[in-house]
């Protein structure tokens, strides 16, 4: 959902391996799920409080956002939240980007691609444009698709992987159109990440997931019901026990990060993410 260096950060930037996510299937005994937190759920907080937060937590894995904790224009703010989650054992699993493939972004995508490198994360999250499936002229969508297999390309010479944003009001709003999308892009590094659609019952969201997961590289974890009111992760436990059933199932690792806690409270975290830990293990 998100609303937008070292030569062993570069290292750490290129490939994968046995039980990480991206790898292949993990091995009997190996965790599956590695749970995390998107920094946005947390804008306010310095990036080494957040970092503190997440490892207090149980979290994992920390995504940090190019909106407030990591700007691709400000390699010094870069280097923090890299040191930040370094010093409290956390994996940079992704890079929360805002690139849109934008017709007056393009130019722009190299430098977040040297800041992804500079914080040692392995993917850029990206956008699939500013207009939704249905509303997207095919001009549009076929600029958009350039522009992300540009993107792709580049982020490849950077020894990294793409995902998208799986919202509503860009080409990435429906299962069908994400499928497309990917096809049309055809880039081996562009995966997809995936949300619970706003409003969407528990069974069709699910049904979404099963459509969709096999192009898919990470879960944004959250409980809106109805519309965008926030709850409790538990409050939606049904849902969330069947998501993590069918990437348990698979056993193909997988990056699963808290987001948009209610109240935007900190100190709510320990209790989502053991909620969040305890339901991806199935105990």
């Amino acid at each position: 959902m998100t609303g937008r260096e070292s030569h062993d950060g570069e290292e750490r930037g290129r490939g994968t391996v046995d039980g990480a996510p991206g790898g292949p299937p993990a091995g009997p005994g190996t965790p599956v799920i590695r749970p995390g937190l998107c920094s946005v759920t947390f804008r306010r907080l310095p990036a080494p409080e957040l970092a503190r937060r997440a490892a207090d937590a149980g979290l994992e894995a920390v995504e940090w956002g190019a909106d407030v904790h990591a700007p691709p224009g400000d390699p010094d703010a870069v280097r923090a939240a890299r040191e930040a989650s370094d010093g409290y054992g956390l994996t940079c699993c992704s890079y929360g980007s805002y690139f849109c493939a934008a017709p007056d972004e393009a130019a722009g995508f190299p430098a977040i691609a040297r800041a992804a490198v500079l914080l040692g994360a392995p993917r850029v999250r990206v956008w699939a444009g500013a207009a939704g499936s249905r509303d997207a002229t095919s001009e549009e969508r076929s600029g958009t698709v350039a522009r992300l297999r540009d993107a792709a390309r580049t982020a490849a010479d950077h020894g990294l992987e793409l995902a998208l944003e799986f919202h509503s009001k860009t080409l990435t709003d429906t299962v069908e159109s994400t499928v497309r999308l990917l096809d049309e892009v055809g880039a081996d590094n562009l995966r997809t990440y995936w949300q619970p659609p706003q409003d969407a019952p528990d069974e069709e969201a699910l049904a979404g997931l099963a459509a969709l997961v096999d192009r898919v590289s990470a879960v944004h974890v959250f409980s809106w019901w109805p519309g965008n009111h926030r709850l409790r992760l538990a409050d939606r436990e049904d849902l969330w026990t069947g998501v993590f059933g069918l990437l348990n199932e698979r056993r193909v690792p997988m990056d699963a990060l808290v987001e948009f806690v209610p109240g935007d409270d900190p100190a709510v975290l320990s209790r989502e993410a053991g909620t969040l830990r305890r339901v991806a293990a199935h105990r």
